[in-house]
């Protein structure tokens, strides 16, 4: 037997309305012997942060803070990553110096005068992330200087034809963000250029 169905009320939206967003999960509280899956931002499950080579050094600062991260994955038309941006990138010393060099005004930079090129971008494999512990991945950052490294994984793509051998295609899987495991460590956030302090911090918190 057919069920009947009714309309829905309807009204009208008004003024001033907003929009819900999605509600991250709480960050686990966890210690350097966690595993290292636990403070990774998986981008399985969470959009990465991506911008245009072409835009505004400003924008971009504008954007990171709206989204609340502190890199930007850079990607052409067709999403290809073709390098990251940092805060530190843009509100270090870097820009004066590169507007100076080029004889342009600082706000006349784009996000490709400033991102690290996708060659010189060092990786960690995921799978040597998931045998490892928060601790390895802390090890990591101190040594690299840096508050962020990406994980990859590969994908495979067929060859196009009978003579060409099939590639694997690295593919950024997730994200280590310094500020990220201070907060599941419950260490005080590290602002940009304060890496060094920041790892200092979070050895003697976890000493006491």
């Amino acid at each position: 037997m057919d069920r009947q169905y009714q309309a829905l009320p309807i009204r009208e939206l008004g003024a001033g309305a907003g929009f819900r967003r999605p509600t991250p999960p709480q960050a686990a509280r966890v210690t350097l012997e966690s595993p290292a899956l636990e403070v990774m931002t998986d981008l399985a499950r969470v959009s990465p942060a991506t911008i245009r080579a072409q835009a505004p050094i400003e924008g971009a600062h504008e954007f990171m803070r709206s989204r609340g991260v502190r890199l930007l994955l850079v990607v052409d038309e067709r999403d290809t990553v073709l390098g990251v941006l940092t805060a530190a990138d843009i509100l270090g010393e870097k820009p004066t110096r590169l507007a100076a060099e080029r004889g342009r005004k600082r706000d006349e930079l784009t996000v490709a005068d400033l991102m690290t090129p996708g060659e010189l971008v060092e990786v960690v494999e995921l799978a040597a992330v998931e045998g490892a512990r928060i601790g390895h991945v802390m090890e990591t950052l101190r040594r690299a200087g840096r508050q962020h490294t990406l994980v990859v994984d590969y994908e495979h793509v067929a060859p196009r034809s009978a003579l060409e051998r099939p590639v694997e295609r690295p593919m950024v899987r997730g994200i280590f963000s310094l500020s990220q495991v201070a907060r599941q460590l419950g260490v005080a956030v590290p602002q940009p250029g304060e890496v060094a302090r920041t790892f200092a911090e979070i050895e003697a918190a976890l000493g006491r």
